[in-house]
């Protein structure tokens, strides 16, 4: 049996990680969940840092930014959209949610589409030519998927945490009410 070479493994070794978050992100965007104190702030910190970067790393392409800055855009108004979609259920087990879920395997499609754009570009197209994860900032397409998605992932984290806030508003001013009573 012939040895297999550096990037044949990488791809078998990545693959499984890649379809398992691929099902767990389908899972978590359709699916009823409860809201989590600490995601949403992950959210709201790991995606404006990796903007940051990638506006660092294309900083001199001002067509790659304006691509990224319209995906962001976008992402933000559809983050709006599926907030509206969203169905919010405050109960005494926790506070839960249920994204939309068109929309939901929609974002999931177009990341699955764009993961597997890479793989065909860089493993199939012109596998000796060697890509480095700059070459990420360099796409001007793939800046505008990660910014709809970093957009759409931002604004919503934004939109749970100012739920969870206003449920919590509304149950002191209840608890306050009935103590004044």
């Amino acid at each position: 049996m012939p040895a297999l070479d550096k990037s044949t493994l990488i791809l078998l070794v990545a693959l499984p990680l890649i379809a398992w978050r691929v099902y767990s992100r389908v899972r978590r965007m359709v699916g009823r969940q409860r809201l989590s104190i600490v995601r949403p702030w992950i959210t709201l910190i790991v995606f404006p840092l990796l903007v940051a970067l990638l506006v660092a790393t294309a900083f001199t392409h001002i067509e790659r930014l304006a691509l990224l800055c319209v995906g962001l855009v976008a992402g933000g108004a559809l983050a709006i959209y599926g907030l509206r979609k969203t169905k919010f259920e405050p109960t005494p087990q926790g506070l839960f949610y249920t994204p939309n879920a068109h929309l939901g395997i929609a974002l999931s499609l177009l990341f699955v589409g764009r993961i597997i754009y890479r793989f065909i570009e860089v493993y199939a197209l012109n596998p000796s030519v060697v890509h480095t994860s700059a070459d990420f900032a360099r796409s001007p397409l793939t800046l505008a998927v990660f910014g709809l998605l970093a957009g759409y992932y931002v604004g919503y984290a934004i939109g749970l945490v100012r739920w969870r806030a206003s449920v919590f508003r509304a149950k002191r001013l209840r608890e306050s009410a009935a103590n004044e009573v």
